[in-house]
Formats: structure tokens, C-alpha cells, sequence
């Protein structure tokens, strides 16, 4: 069956690392949901701004196109995306049948660390907190939580062995 996994968390928790991983592993194409935000979204952020709604809302409303039209095309993918609230991960799943979301779960001060040497990156460590205050932790109901504690390649092993798997009621 083809799905497209969704890799959601804040800002650093390695969205686009195990989103790369997973697609190499699965063979199927990746995208960054990043490169879906409008040009002011993205001046907005490397103003320090955090977004708001209103300017979320067509990002999202991109991002939902897309994951349709690969499941419309019966085509598997990966896309990374924020999704920090309740509301934007349903805007991504309304009429999207075969998406499962990809919760990547780590604390602030493992995250923080790992901003901090990042390089070239429109998203700043100083607006962590405000990706913090903004999450919404997904339940394990329809997401599947995996801890970014170890390494990517026991990351991707844990995500492979679990989507495998049948769904079950924690991660559905």
C-alpha cells in the first residue's frame, strides 16, 4: 500500500535528517516542507518573527496538494513539516487516506544543543521556545512517536520496524 509519512516536530528535532534517511530507506521521493513557504513566511522567520496562522495556512494548504497528489497517483513519499498544533496535522490528513504522521519527540535541551551548530539556517535557536509553546504533542492515536535520543540509523530502524508492522491502536 502506498502512504506518505508525514516527519513532524520543532524546529532541530531532525525533520529533514530522518525525513532524507527514511526516503533513502524506502526508496521513494522526500520533500522538505520548508521549501513549500512563501517567500515573506521565510523573511518572517529570518526576521526572528515566529508565523502565525493566517501565515501557515497556505503552507499547509500546499503541502495537503501535495501528499493528494502523490496518494491520488498511488505514489509513496516522504515530506517533513513542523505541524506543531492539532489543527494543522487534521488540515494535512482531511481526505488524505494513507498519510501516517511521524512524531519526532526530544527535549529542549537536546534540541537547543542541536540548533545551535547548525549552520545557515533560516530558523534560529532563539525562537525554540517559541516552537515549544506552540506544540501541541500529537497522541499516539493516528501518529507514530518516536524518541530522537539515538542516532539516525536507530531512528530509521525503529520507523522501519514500526511502519511495517500492522497499525495498531497507538499509532494507527
Amino acid at each position: 500500500m502506498n502512504q506518505v509519512f508525514v516527519i513532524t516536530g520543532v524546529s532541530g528535532s531532525g525533520k529533514t535528517t530522518v525525513g532524507i534517511a527514511l526516503a533513502e530507506r524506502l526508496d521513494v521521493p522526500f520533500y522538505d516542507g520548508d521549501d513549500f513557504h512563501p517567500a515573506e513566511n521565510v523573511a518572517k522567520m529570518a526576521n526572528g518573527q515566529p508565523l502565525n496562522d493566517d501565515d501557515r495556512y497556505p503552507w499547509l494548504a500546499r503541502l495537503h496538494d501535495l501528499i493528494a497528489n502523490h496518494l491520488a497517483k498511488g505514489q509513496s513519499a516522504v515530506v517533513a513539516c513542523s505541524a506543531l498544533k492539532n489543527k494543522y496535522r487534521d488540515q494535512l490528513r482531511q481526505g488524505n487516506q494513507g498519510m501516517r504522521i511521524i512524531y519526532l519527540q526530544g527535549s529542549f535541551e537536546l534540541i537547543l544543543g542541536r540548533m545551535k551548530a547548525r549552520k545557515d539556517h533560516f530558523m534560529k535557536a532563539d525562537m525554540l521556545q517559541s516552537q515549544f509553546d506552540t506544540l501541541e504533542s500529537p497522541s499516539a492515536h493516528n501518529t507514530l512517536i518516536v524518541s530522537i535520543d539515538g542516532e539516525v540509523d536507530e531512528i530509521i530502524a525503529e520507523i522501519t520496524n514500526r511502519i511495517a508492522a500492522p497499525p495498531d491502536e497507538s499509532d494507527g
